[in-house]
């Protein structure tokens, strides 16, 4: 028979084990390939509605990817997005089932729905704690986002504390003029950030990293896509041909055409 010590010690190693084992928030993805990561990893934060997801998103993803060397570019789609107010939004599922598809092929990239499970609003700074917190000691976060969105991020919902969390990648996008600098950014936003000109990046006071980053000017946008499916146009080219056979299946975006 087992003694009383010997039964607490295989207790405490199972309870390590499960532990050990329990899943980080990137750890649970739709491919049984996506499970098993190498430590540390870099972790591309890439949000959006995707309504519809298209070519242009996909190539600047994977630019991004192969420029910083990420591990893992996580596509992760917004539940109620906080500044899209003009306009109904895609079902969840449609968004979601998209992105998947589009995704497929590429090992580089992962569908995050980290988004979906909250109530309310997809904040950033939400979904940004949500990773910090679940990350390996020596992981790195990158978060994503367009020029027009990081102009406007000083009425972000704790902005301040965002930069503190990641680094930021910020990219060109087709048809902004701005150039590719803090220059035009709120004395607010300008003031926590040092220019370092023999690494060419801005540095965080915290330590984080600012980068901006051209991309390949691809013009191609979601509502231009969305006004050809309401008005009976050809989309394709402008997306991936899974999606395209998505929306049509769906029946998506026929009844509405937005201004341009």
């Amino acid at each position: 028979m087992c003694s009383t010590r010997s039964l607490r010690r295989t207790a405490q190693v199972r309870l390590r084990s499960r532990v050990s084992r329990t899943p980080r928030i990137w750890d649970v993805f739709d491919r049984p390939e996506d499970r098993v990561f190498q430590y540390p990893m870099k972790i591309g934060l890439f949000g959006g509605t995707f309504d519809p997801i298209h070519w242009g998103h996909l190539r600047n993803a994977e630019e991004v990817r192969e420029a910083f060397s990420l591990d893992r570019l996580l596509f992760i789609p917004a539940g109620i997005p906080p500044h899209k107010r003009m306009r109904p939004v895609t079902p969840v599922r449609d968004r979601v089932a998209m992105v998947r598809l589009a995704i497929a092929k590429n090992p580089g990239f992962t569908l995050s729905t980290v988004e979906l499970s909250r109530p309310g609003k997809s904040y950033s700074i939400d979904t940004v704690r949500d990773f910090a917190k679940s990350r390996g000691p020596k992981d790195s976060l990158y978060f994503i986002l367009g020029l027009d969105a990081f102009l406007d991020i000083g009425s972000w919902k704790e902005f301040e504390v965002i930069f503190s969390l990641c680094h930021f990648i910020v990219t060109s996008r087709p048809g902004c003029e701005d150039s590719l600098s803090l220059g035009r950014m709120p004395v607010a936003v300008r003031r926590l950030f040092c220019y370092d000109r023999r690494e060419k990046f801005y540095r965080h006071k915290s330590g984080t990293k600012l980068y901006f980053f051209k991309l390949t000017d691809i013009a191609i946008s979601a509502s231009d896509i969305r006004n050809r499916v309401k008005e009976g146009k050809s989309i394709r080219y402008l997306v991936p041909l899974q999606v395209e056979s998505y929306i049509k299946r769906r029946g998506l975006y026929r009844g509405r055409r937005e201004g341009r």
